[in-house]
């Protein structure tokens, strides 16, 4: 029977340079291979030239490199740039280059499905296949870094995990993508160019807290109405908003840093004073900001973008109540590349 061999990338550097000592080899070689891994992104061992042909054979009978393949891209009208991105397992997730005057963004998936059952998402009708591994979301960023300085001649700037998935429910293989993401040894990235988008996990909030991480945190919030939210994003029944808000409360004391509340207006749903309000209310409790997003429809059902007045009403009282609000536009409509829980964000 044939054994399934390890992908490479799950291994630690001391864990390589283990390997080859195990192996009759110098402790160093393994620091060779895991800059060929990650800092130079080789996608075979015989891209590793430095490296002997008897050690290139070793790594090739022992291991593999998972890495991913952009199968397809679309480029918007607007510049916004959709990948199609096949997994070893020929599975397919997304992700986004979304670009600015000032700066190009990834938007990257986290896991393939969600795990999660929030009614207005086009991914949360797909079911929860498996979470990516740090690699795999280690290479969307390198991929869209390669696109941004192809296409705009610059290198990637910020990352938001605001693609497939819910950031929170595949933790570890997200904090061990963003150590490697903002590691010398490999994108060296700032961490406060990172965002980490989550509907709202209370537990793993403060979890993120006591790691004392340095990225920021955004939060898909839509209503700050108990019944509202439970309606739209039924899994938040476990989760209400009295835990959420201490949760943040917490994160803020531990951090210091600001909140981001992601919310869509949609018509006949949140749209009513009584949710202004009540998002008013709940944005007073730890500092924050708030983008008000434009939906991009997934059919022809309920969640259907609400008026510019009522968009408008919203801007009016957060900004009566030193709220910072801004509306961020859906980027890429032509190439529907819609980017994970929402629309795609400029």
């Amino acid at each position: 029977m044939q054994i399934e061999k390890k992908d490479i990338r799950g291994l630690t550097k001391e864990q390589l340079r283990n390997f080859f000592v195990t192996n009759g080899d110098k402790a160093f070689r393994g620091n060779q291979v895991y800059e060929w891994l990650w800092q130079k992104r080789a996608h075979t061992f015989e891209d590793m030239t430095n490296v002997s042909k008897e050690t290139r054979a070793v790594l090739e009978a022992n291991f593999v490199i998972n890495h991913i393949k952009v199968d397809t891209i679309q480029r918007s009208e607007d510049g916004t740039v959709k990948n199609a991105v096949r997994l070893h397992d020929d599975l397919i997730v997304e992700s986004v280059l979304i670009p600015t005057e000032t700066r190009t963004t990834a938007c990257v998936s986290s896991q393939v499905g969600c795990s999660l059952d929030c009614n207005f998402c086009a991914t949360a009708r797909l079911k929860r296949m498996r979470n990516l591994e740090p690699g795999e979301i280690y290479d969307q960023v390198a991929a869209i870094d390669n696109e941004s300085r192809l296409y705009y001649d610059r290198p990637l700037s910020n990352i938001v995990f605001m693609g497939m998935g819910e950031p929170l429910m595949n933790y570890p293989n997200v904090m061990k993508a963003i150590d490697m993401i903002t590691s010398t040894e490999g994108l060296g990235m700032s961490p406060k160019r990172i965002t980490v988008s989550t509907s709202g996990i209370p537990k793993m909030i403060k979890k993120m807290a006591d790691d004392e991480v340095k990225f920021k945190l955004a939060v898909s919030l839509h209503s700050a109405v108990e019944e509202i939210r439970n309606e739209i994003m039924p899994f938040t029944k476990n989760f209400p908003l009295i835990d959420l808000r201490e949760s943040l409360e917490y994160w803020y004391r531990k951090t210091k840093s600001k909140i981001t509340y992601e919310y869509v207006v949609w018509k006949g749903i949140n749209d009513d004073k009584k949710s202004i309000d009540a998002l008013v209310k709940f944005c007073k409790y730890v500092p924050c900001k708030v983008n008000l997003i434009e939906y991009n429809p997934i059919d022809d059902g309920i969640f259907q973008q609400a008026t510019e007045e009522a968009t408008n009403a919203y801007i009016t009282a957060l900004a009566k109540n030193n709220i910072v609000a801004k509306v961020r536009r859906s980027r890429g409509k032509d190439i529907d590349a819609a980017c994970g829980q929402l629309a795609n964000k400029s």
